[in-house]
């Protein structure tokens, strides 16, 4: 199928995109638009039965661990590296 994309059409894209196109760019981007949907219009003929839809190209599963609580509270290692403490927290210089 033959598509026109009409001025208008590249007018709204160029808005969107906040490009100022020139009337030569204008009809490149109006030929380019135009093999683009005739490109996907030959992928809609493809017969896709039985094929499952990807999300990537990869066959990925979930690589993060579960959430477990371990209990141990690590403030007295931390602190004991600390150049200064008060009140049980790290010192750290005035900042205005």
């Amino acid at each position: 199928m033959v598509h026109q994309i009409t001025d208008e059409t590249i007018e709204y894209v160029g808005i969107l995109a906040k490009l100022e196109l020139s009337g030569e760019e204008k009809e490149q981007a109006k030929a380019d638009m135009g093999r683009m949907l005739d490109y996907i219009d030959k992928l809609n003929e493809l017969n896709t039965e039985g094929v499952e839809p990807m999300t990537h190209i990869f066959d990925t599963v979930n690589v993060f661990r579960e959430d477990v609580v371990t209990g141990t509270d690590g403030r007295e290692a931390l602190l004991a590296n600390a150049p200064g403490i008060k009140d049980g927290m790290l010192k750290v210089p005035r900042t205005i």
